[in-house]
């Protein structure tokens, strides 16, 4: 696939799939309104959002532009993503969109964000180990076992992998 064409998609596949997770899902349960609560727990709020959407959108960019794909399953990267934040943990991108909910679970001070943030991590984790490793595993066999082995799934490594290092 070209950048360009590999860009536009991950851009469709990003207001598409996060976009409804982490965008519709928490306004369809807190209808995006804020309470009169502690200015730092907004403030906070607004500092994990702020970070997980650039972690998000420099992910999505990432496949794009080294992988040659989307995060799509349909239409995968060509290159096995290895750097960036993928040198700290295996799945940044699912990461950054629980972030997302999180810190909307702060900036409107609404637990069942906190409960909607965890059901969706288990999502993530389930498709994560039942179909996204497995694929990986096939399509870079040697590259996916060496990365796998060296950078945790989902707790970040304090200094990043180099890989072949």
């Amino acid at each position: 696939m070209s950048r360009s064409s590999a860009l536009l998609s991950s851009l469709l596949f990003l207001l598409v799939a996060p976009g409804t997770v982490a965008g519709l899902g928490p306004w369809w349960i807190t209808g995006w309104r804020a309470h009169d609560g502690p200015f730092a727990v907004r403030l906070a709020g607004v500092a994990v959002i702020a970070g997980g959407l650039y972690l998000l959108v420099e992910c999505f960019g990432r496949f794009a532009w080294q992988g040659r794909g989307t995060p799509a399953p349909i239409a995968p990267p060509e290159r096995l993503v290895v750097s960036g934040p993928y040198r700290r943990v295996r799945n940044p991108m699912y990461v950054a969109v629980v972030a997302l909910i999180l810190g909307q679970a702060a900036l409107f001070e609404d637990l069942r964000l906190v409960a909607y943030g965890a059901a969706v991590w288990l999502a993530f984790h389930l498709f994560v180990l039942l179909y996204e490793e497995p694929t990986l595993r096939r399509a870079f066999p040697q590259d996916y076992a060496a990365f796998a082995a060296a950078v945790p799934r989902w707790r970040p490594r304090i200094r990043p992998w180099r890989a072949g290092g």
